[in-house]
């Protein structure tokens, strides 16, 4: 929502093309030698105003000197993005912070991404929160947790805890145990990023042990975040899986197995194909079979 206080300060008069080179041309020379002066509040809302400028890249030519200010420029920033009537701004606003990266703007950042109107200011903030890192993953996960968020801001929360990864891994280490269902999968899903960049073995068996999890979802995430990992100490555990009650937790093993790789998995396949009613995972578990026969083929 826009605060008439604040909407009041902009410049009803955008700048002109004219006007926005000229003042392109003063601080690039400034920001580069780091000569700006950052009490100049004036200069720093006319480069707000750039933001809104109709060429892409007279846009960016501003972000990347608002970036470079750095600090001194982020609470025009953050009003930017909460009150300019002109929704290039605030995009654009958005975009800025994330170059910055100051742990101060997310909570600006978190109510943005939930409350603004417009799509693409919402992923800007979004992917300015995923850039922030650690500072971001309480607030990410208390929006996972809220029965209000939609699947649309789940997965865009979900999207960044993945992103943060090994940045945020300790406050991650310690969502694994919360009572949301939709935390422990987002929060098993960005310890599969963790140790693809450090196979830790933290990391491995706190994705083991939600193939134990009491949530459907959960386990079949663990599931498939083992398969890509093809992580073979998994397979008595997805073998295990396949005599799962729920469909989707068997297809999820099945196609994992499949991914590993390993010949061991075509006898339990077999068995699990012969005892399977639902046509659909029959398929998925043929189609394991005959991708695994075929590795095995490869093999001679």
């Amino acid at each position: 929502m826009v605060n008439s206080t604040s909407q009041s300060s902009y410049n009803s008069c955008p700048l002109t093309h004219e006007e926005a080179d000229i003042l392109l041309r003063k601080v690039n020379p400034q920001v580069a030698s780091n000569s700006f002066d950052s009490s100049d509040t004036a200069t720093i809302q006319k480069m707000i105003e750039g933001l809104g400028d109709t060429r892409g890249m007279t846009r960016l030519g501003f972000a990347e000197a608002l970036g470079k200010v750095g600090t001194p420029a982020v609470s025009f920033l953050m009003d930017a993005l909460q009150n300019h009537p002109n929704v290039v701004v605030q995009r654009a606003a958005a975009k800025t912070l994330n170059l910055i990266g100051d742990t101060n703007t997310v909570p600006v950042l978190i109510n943005s991404f939930l409350t603004d109107e417009d799509q693409v200011v919402r992923n800007s903030c979004i992917g300015a929160l995923a850039g922030i890192g650690e500072t971001s993953v309480p607030p990410l996960l208390e929006v996972l947790a809220n029965p209000e968020s939609d699947e649309t801001i789940k997965g865009h929360a979900a999207w960044a805890l993945s992103f943060i990864g090994a940045k945020g891994k300790e406050k991650l280490y310690e969502a694994v145990n919360s009572q949301i269902p939709e935390v422990r999968s987002a929060v098993i899903a960005a310890i599969a990023k963790i140790v693809e960049e450090y196979p830790e073995e933290r990391g491995f068996q706190s994705i083991l042990q939600a193939l134990q999890d009491p949530s459907q979802n959960v386990r079949s995430e663990a599931a498939a975040v083992l398969g890509n990992l093809k992580y073979q100490p998994a397979i008595p555990d997805l073998v295990a899986l396949l005599s799962s009650s729920a469909a989707e937790n068997r297809k999820m093993a099945a196609l994992s197995l499949m991914k590993i790789g390993d010949r061991t998995s075509l006898e339990p396949l077999q068995t699990a194909l012969n005892q399977e009613k639902e046509p659909h995972i029959e398929k998925i578990l043929q189609l394991a079979i005959s991708q695994l026969e075929m590795q095995t083929d490869d093999d001679w």
